[in-house]
């Protein structure tokens, strides 16, 4: 007896002095997992964040090799009282991180299959997957798939919280093409969840992080020939004095199901930082077609125009730098039903400002405008994504610095332009992407309508609430 009592108060002791550690880790969680399955301690180099700014810091990181790991992993965490979070391309910058020393980071970047069924129409898709890798297979399958538009972040992490992309006219947003999802729930088990189970699958399309971790999903695919993986892009570059006229023409124009378009605040970088306004017009086709579907930007008379047609792999090149990991990036962001042309002056002024300061000239203002017809002719009720008939645009604001003493700066900055946005939305209520929020948002801006249901859903399969990192309901 008195063996096993001293065994247990130096089990307690080493729990104590070692609190949430690797070797603590490998002797209670390694023998369950898979011998490719890794445990090391948290180091910001080998799993980096794409903004440093409030994210999760976590004390040990179990780098799972299957679903079944991220299965074991979350019953370990859950019989243990520790707090997880599941991180692939580690790009979610909200504020709503609260993971420190004492909590566990799931590291699912193994997860990397895709499988594509024989006639291209379907493709399971792991959680580990970047948005680069599906674009390269479909490519290789002569196929398309509805992914976002920057390339290192995690594509089922950005379909589950909408899914904008280059192919919403003619697929509808992420959500609208799953098909399937595979997911490890608050009881520790791995459970398919597809349109059968109601209102689970309705809360798992747009507020999935807070239900569980997805490990796999199987998505529509679009089968095309060679010739269907072209698209004309890049950039048209105008002077200061083209900033209402610009913005005047994107409120105005109707964007088609082969179009998209986006505008941006950037500047020069140093010395001068001078600020420069630029579109990206995006249309599925040839050169010749876009140009007469932009017809009305190209009238404006760019400085420089930088268009040409590129091949699907490379659709999502002109954001490789959004791909820079570290630095902090405290983003706000806007959805309007309406683009304001001297809001849109008033903001290029701020930002023009702002920019000249040292140490923020990495910072940016982007606005994404889609066709939205596929979109709107997908109830709003089939998924919990609650911007889809009413938002038209989403504005965001990046102050981008790598000096914690601009802080404060920053955040003032962001905040005020995101006034500003909002003072001339046009929209009934606020409403914010959630993969794009700054993470201070009322739920209601993020969730709409679907806060209560989403509240109750909650309740029932998580009832202890261990799902609680991103946007917490």
């Amino acid at each position: 007896m008195a063996t096993l009592i001293v065994s247990l108060l130096l089990t307690l002791l080493a729990h104590e002095v070692l609190g949430l550690s690797p070797v603590r880790v490998s002797h209670e969680l390694g023998p369950h997992l898979s011998p490719s399955a890794l445990i090391t301690g948290a180091n910001t180099t080998a799993y980096p964040r794409w903004s440093e700014f409030d994210a999760p810091k976590p004390g040990v990181v179990v780098t799972v090799a299957t679903e079944h790991d991220v299965a074991k992993t979350v019953h370990y965490c859950t019989s243990n009282g520790i707090p997880f979070l599941a991180q692939n391309g580690g790009h979610g910058w909200a504020d709503t991180f609260h993971l420190g020393a004492e909590g566990l980071l799931i590291n699912i970047k193994q997860l990397n299959t895709i499988d594509f069924n024989d006639n291209k129409t379907e493709v399971t898709v792991g959680g580990g997957v970047e948005i680069s890798e599906v674009i390269a297979a479909a490519s290789k399958n002569g196929a398309l798939v509805q992914t976002g538009n920057c390339n290192c972040v995690g594509a089922l992490g950005a379909i589950l919280g909408g899914g904008y992309g280059n192919l919403i006219g003619l697929m509808g947003l992420g959500v609208d093409n799953v098909l399937l999802l595979n997911v490890v729930m608050a009881d520790g088990r791995l459970h398919t969840i597809t349109p059968k189970d109601g209102d689970l699958w309705w809360a798992m399309l747009g507020a999935g992080p807070n239900f569980g971790i997805v490990t796999s999903a199987k998505l529509k695919a679009l089968p095309v020939s060679p010739s269907g993986q072209t698209a004309w892009f890049g950039q048209l570059i105008y002077t200061a004095d083209k900033v209402e006229a610009v913005v005047e023409a994107i409120d105005k124009i109707t964007l088609e199901p082969k179009m998209n378009l986006f505008l941006y605040y950037l500047n020069s970088g140093s010395p001068d930082y001078t600020p420069m306004l630029v579109i990206t017009p995006f249309y599925y086709g040839t050169e010749a077609e876009g140009r007469a579907a932009f017809a009305t930007f190209l009238d404006l008379g760019p400085a420089e125009d930088t268009t040409i047609e590129l091949q699907y792999p490379h659709w999502n090149d002109a954001a490789a730098g959004f791909c820079t990991k570290g630095g902090y990036k405290p983003a706000y962001t806007v959805g309007l039903a309406r683009m304001n042309p001297s809001t849109w002056k008033e903001v290029w002024d701020e930002y023009a400002s702002y920019i000249v300061q040292n140490g923020t000239g990495g910072s940016l203002i982007l606005m994404e405008a889609y066709s939205l017809k596929k979109a709107r002719s997908i109830p709003e009720s089939s998924t919990t994504f609650a911007l889809r008939n009413n938002v038209n645009f989403n504005a965001v604001v990046i102050p981008w610095y790598y000096d914690t003493s601009l802080r404060s700066g920053a955040e003032a900055f962001g905040s005020k332009i995101r006034d500003l946005w909002r003072s001339t939305d046009e929209l009934d209520s606020p409403a914010t992407y959630i993969n794009f929020a700054h993470g201070d948002e009322d739920l209601t801006t993020i969730f709409g309508a679907n806060v209560d249901r989403l509240r109750a859903i909650k309740a029932r399969v998580d009832p202890g609430d261990v799902f609680n990192q991103w946007f917490n309901l």
